[in-house]
C-alpha cells in the first residue's frame, strides 16, 4: 500500500474516496481517536475527549496514541480496522491513503454546520490553512495546530553583547563574525534530520532570492528548477556559512533534542526550527533560558518578499473503513471549536487554525511568531516532503553532504536535480501540484 508501506508509492489504478456528509449531529457513538504522540502530547485530546462526552451525553471517547503511531496504524489500515478519527504525524504517506481511496473526502462535511451551529464549519478555518490538506479541490486533511518555521535567539544575550537579530544575509555575516569572536557558535541545527536545514535555510533563501516561483517549480518538479540560480545562490549562501566556521563543530551528529539542548545552553547563539521549539524542550530547559523568533535573514537584493512565511500543518484525517466517522467528524468539530482552540494555544503555546483563536493571552516566546503569521503577505507550505517521499530522502542526503562540505553548492543542486528526474519520470509515482 503506498499510505502503507513503500515510499513514494502509488498506483495507476487511483480509488475513488468515499464521502462524508455530516448534516446534523451524530448518533451516540464509542468513537476511537488514535494521534501522534509528539512535541504537544495527547492530554490535550484526552482531556477535549472528556469534555466532549460531558456535553453530548451518549458519546464516549477513547483517546490513545505513542511517538511512533504510525508504525502501529500501517497495519490496521491493510486490515481495515481503523479508528474514527486519525492524527498519525508526518510517518504516513496521507496522499498515498488517499489514492488508495483509503480517507473520506471531506468535502461535503466541511459545508455542514460547526459544533456552535452558527455558520458553516469550513469558515471556522484559516482558508489558506485548509487548502494544505486539499488535493485537487477536495478536503481530505484537516488542519487543528499551525507550525511557524524561523529562527529563534535569546534575547538576554543579544541584549548583554548590543547584537541584534539579523534582517539581512550581509548583516547575518556580520553579526556571526562577532558571535564568534565571543568563542560561541554562531549557529547550530539539527544534524540528524537535514529537512530541518532544507526548510530553515535552503527553502527560504531559495524563496528570498528567486521569489515565490522558484520554490513552487521546485516542488512541481520543473526541469531545473533543482538548479536553478536562485536555488544555486540559496545552497552558496549554506556553504559559505560552513566554509567561514559560523556552523557549531560536530552539529551534523547531533539529533533535534541535542542540537536544541546546546542552543539552550548557549553553545551556540541561533537556531533553525519551528514554533515548536519551546513546548518541546520546556521540561529541560535551563533555568532561565529566554527564547525570541525571528525569519530567516533574507538575501540582499532578493526578489521574495521578506515577510514570506513557512508554515505547515499536522494532517487529521477521518478513514474511510471507520465505524463511526460522523461521530469521529462530531469530536473533531468540538475540539476546532473557538472555545478549545483558544484552551489549545493557551496551554501548550502554539497557534492553531481556527479563526480568532489567537485573541488570547499567549506565551511572551510565541509572540514573535504570531507576529510574523500576522504580518506576512505571502505564506507558504513544504509539500513535496509528503508526496515524493524517496526523492526527498535523496535529498536530505545531499544536504548533509553540503553541510559537511563534502560537495559543491553546484553538485549539490546536480544531486537534488537529477533525483528529481529520476522521480520525475517514474510513471508509478502520482505527481502533485503545489
Amino acid at each position: 500500500m503506498a499510505g502503507c508501506g513503500s515510499p513514494g508509492g502509488g498506483s495507476d489504478d487511483t480509488a475513488p474516496a468515499p464521502k462524508l456528509t455530516v448534516a446534523k449531529k451524530a448518533a451516540p457513538a464509542s468513537i476511537e481517536v488514535v494521534a501522534f504522540k509528539g512535541g504537544y502530547n495527547i492530554d490535550f485530546y484526552q482531556s477535549a475527549g472528556k469534555a466532549f462526552e460531558a456535553a453530548e451525553p451518549g458519546m464516549k471517547v477513547a483517546v490513545t496514541g505513542d511517538s511512533k503511531i504510525w508504525e502501529k496504524l500501517k497495519p490496521r489500515f491493510i486490515s481495515g480496522d481503523v479508528p474514527d478519527l486519525v492524527f498519525p504525524g508526518w510517518g504516513m504517506d496521507h496522499w498515498g491513503l488517499v489514492e488508495e481511496g483509503q480517507l473520506f473526502d471531506l468535502t461535503e462535511a466541511m459545508n455542514s454546520p460547526a459544533f456552535d451551529g452558527k455558520t458553516a464549519w469550513k469558515d471556522t478555518f484559516d482558508e489558506k490553512l485548509l487548502k494544505l490538506g486539499q488535493l485537487d479541490g477536495k478536503q481530505y486533511v484537516l488542519p487543528y495546530y499551525v507550525m511557524v518555521y524561523g529562527w529563534w535567539y535569546n534575547p538576554d544575550l543579544f541584549a548583554a553583547n548590543g547584537w541584534t537579530a539579523p534582517k539581512t544575509y550581509s548583516e547575518l555575516l556580520a553579526l556571526c563574525e562577532k558571535i564568534k569572536a565571543k568563542g560561541i557558535a554562531p549557529l547550530t541545527f539539527q544534524g540528524k534530520y537535514p529537512y530541518y536545514m532544507l526548510d530553515g535555510f535552503l527553502l527560504p533563501w531559495c524563496y528570498s532570492v528567486g521569489g515565490g516561483d522558484a520554490v513552487k517549480a521546485a516542488q512541481n518538479l520543473e526541469p531545473g528548477a533543482w538548479k536553478s540560480p536562485a536555488m544555486l545562490k540559496a545552497a552558496s549562501m549554506i556553504r559559505e556559512l560552513a566554509d567561514k566556521g559560523y556552523f557549531q563543530t560536530g552539529a551534523t551528529g547531533l539529533n533535534h533534542t541535542e542540537s536544541q539542548m546546546e542552543f539552550l545552553r548557549g553553545k551556540a547563539a541561533m537556531i533553525p526550527c519551528g514554533s515548536w521549539l519551546q513546548a518541546e524542550m520546556k521540561d529541560v530547559m535551563p533555568k532561565g533560558a529566554k527564547l525570541a523568533f525571528f525569519l530567516p535573514p533574507v538575501a540582499d537584493g532578493g526578489k521574495g518578499d521578506a515577510s514570506s512565511l513557512l508554515i505547515g500543518i499536522e494532517p487529521w484525517m477521518v478513514p474511510a473503513k471507520a465505524k463511526h466517522p460522523e461521530a469521529g467528524i462530531e469530536f473533531f468539530k468540538f475540539m476546532t471549536s473557538l472555545d478549545q482552540a483558544k484552551a489549545f494555544v493557551k496551554e501548550k503555546g502554539t497557534l492553531m487554525a481556527i479563526k480568532g483563536s489567537d485573541e488570547v493571552e499567549m506565551d511572551p516566546t510565541l509572540k514573535g511568531a504570531a507576529d510574523a503569521f500576522k504580518a506576512s503577505k505571502e505564506v507558504w507550505a513544504v509539500q513535496y516532503r509528503q508526496w515524493y517521499p524517496a526523492f526527498n530522502k535523496k535529498l536530505e542526503d545531499a544536504m548533509a553532504a553540503l553541510l559537511n562540505r563534502e560537495i559543491t553548492p553546484e553538485a549539490f543542486c546536480d544531486r537534488a536535480e537529477a533525483a528529481a528526474e529520476e522521480c520525475r519520470k517514474d510513471s508509478a509515482i502520482p505527481k502533485h501540484k503545489h
